[in-house]
């Protein structure tokens, strides 16, 4: 027996073999573990118009990975997309980063399946000396992954698809209003998957101060905008973070004649909390944990708040033009002609445009599509005090989901089938980890919700199923395996006559 060398050079794959030959890979990896498993779902009608089992709002990476998972346990899940087909999610629309910060041989939403890993994508094409070459992973060569996946997986995507509305019933179901490139319709499912995102449920932080200065001098990060109009401006940048850096290096290289980081902090982090915290016990065991131990570990993640990636700070660093300006909050801003004037502990900064790279906020009032149940939504705060000196607004205003990623009625019985929609993004933490919504664990959350999700389709049609179940009929015994002397025998001894002689 050959022996099992764990860091042996797999020479079977040094070459490039090509998409094709991964493809089938694919194929023969899922036929080998029996997925997906067989349809049993019990279907439903409503009006006269099948149900949708379950909608997922969103199929970017965490969507698609969510709806696959679902259907390996043979659970059909439809995605609804108001992006355009190949650019959903950040990563080609209001991602500036050069490289992702994850670290390249992480399986993402591979689902356990080796073959649908990156890393398995990557060396198909480019071969095992180019994946060692390899540093980190392009923005764009990762939404081209995720755009492969979605090829050889086949999620049921419905791109152009805007969800006006959610509502809730007390009759099991769910209904959205949605705008599709045919007009408005109404449709109906058992469960919604809200997975559409770092902003899924709020939208961008910006601080107070923005609202003394018109809207054409400034921009949140994660605004869709066109970097060459900031050429030959003077350009200040708000916050040190992963985004504030990749703003400021992408205007740097559109040509800005200088930028100004400005960082409300004496020290720019250097500690990723995050990262050192994560292993297999924080994935599995963070959501078994008491509520403050889940509140303590998440409020000091946030409070020593993620550094920038090295990569994207040198990527700033190299210009000449540019400063960092720590210990330098916004004190007051003022309007002079086409120029801003920002009042700070430093001094004044002439500025002509200013982005606000400030993170997001959980506010469900931002998303109106959502109005119909968001007063309704237990959030960690109408529950839970934290502990002197550990207050956290993020953590207050999250939900307080259940096992299902479920949300939860903040005054039990005032919103029936509330706990039918279902939070996969990334306010979902607290409750459960980063499992929702970052590449390194997006397949645990996946599996996580998809099971508990199957457990609840089980349980809420048992009537069904147990009738399933008498009503099966599929003999494995076909009447032919036992001879007629044996048949013989049993009739006799039934019959009180002698045994026959073997049996003496």
């Amino acid at each position: 027996m050959s022996e099992f060398k764990p860091d042996a050079r797999p020479e079977s794959v040094a070459s490039p073999a090509g998409l094709p030959a991964l493809e089938d890979r694919v194929r023969q990896d899922l036929a080998w573990l029996d997925l997906p498993a067989k349809p049993w779902i019990i279907p439903r009608e409503h009006e006269g118009q099948p149900v949708l089992e379950v909608a997922i709002i969103g199929a970017g990476m965490a969507g698609m990975t969510a709806a696959i998972a679902l259907r390996f346990l043979g659970i059909p899940a439809v995605l609804f997309d108001r992006a355009p087909a190949g650019v959903e999610g950040p990563w080609v629309t209001t991602a500036r980063m050069d490289t992702l910060r994850s670290p390249k041989q992480l399986a993402g939403p591979a689902l356990g399946v080796p073959s649908l890993t990156f890393r398995a994508w990557f060396e198909a094409q480019f071969g095992l000396e180019a994946w060692e070459a390899l540093d980190k992973i392009t923005r764009v060569q990762w939404m081209d992954y995720l755009r492969w996946y979605r090829q050889v997986l086949a999620p049921d995507v419905r791109n152009d698809h805007e969800v006006l509305r959610v509502e809730p019933r007390g009759d099991g179901l769910v209904a959205l209003r949605i705008r599709t490139p045919d007009g408005e319709r109404t449709t109906y499912a058992r469960r919604v998957v809200i997975a559409s995102g770092r902003d899924g449920i709020g939208g961008p932080y910006v601080p107070a101060i923005a609202s003394d200065i018109p809207r054409k001098f400034w921009a949140h990060s994660s605004d869709e905008m066109d970097y060459a109009l900031l050429a030959g401006k003077r350009v200040g940048v708000v916050g040190a973070g992963a985004s504030a850096m990749d703003s400021a290096g992408t205007a740097l290289e559109c040509g800005a004649a200088r930028v100004e980081m400005l960082i409300r902090r004496t020290e720019i982090p250097r500690v990723n909390k995050g990262k050192g915290a994560g292993n297999p016990g924080l994935v599995h065991g963070h959501v078994t944990l008491p509520d403050d131990w889940k509140w303590r570990i998440r409020h000091h993640i946030n409070a020593a708040q993620v550094p920038p990636p090295r990569g994207s700070t040198l990527r700033v660093s190299q210009h000449p033009n540019v400063r960092f300006n720590v210990g330098c909050p916004l004190e007051s801003i003022d309007v002079h002609g086409d120029a801003l004037r920002v009042h700070t502990p430093l001094g004044v900064f002439d500025l002509d445009f200013l982005i606000f790279s400030t993170g997001f906020r959980i506010d469900w009032g931002l998303r109106p599509e959502y109005g119909a149940f968001a007063p309704h939504v237990r959030a960690w705060k109408h529950g839970f005090a934290p502990p002197e000196g550990l207050d956290d607004v993020e953590l207050s205003d999250s939900p307080y989901l259940g096992p299902a990623f479920e949300l939860q009625d903040r005054d039990p019985g005032s919103c029936p089938g509330i706990d039918r929609i279902h939070c996969f993004c990334y306010p979902a933490a607290l409750s459960h980890g980063t499992v929702s919504g970052d590449i390194p664990a997006i397949s645990d959350g996946a599996r996580r919700m998809a099971q508990a999700m199957a457990a609840l389709f089980y349980r809420e049609d048992i009537d069904a199923h147990f009738e399933r179940l008498r009503q099966y009929d599929e003999p494995e015994l076909l009447g032919d395996e036992i001879g007629a002397a044996q048949w013989v025998r049993t009739r006799a001894e039934r019959d009180g006559r002698e045994p026959i002689e073997d049996e003496a």
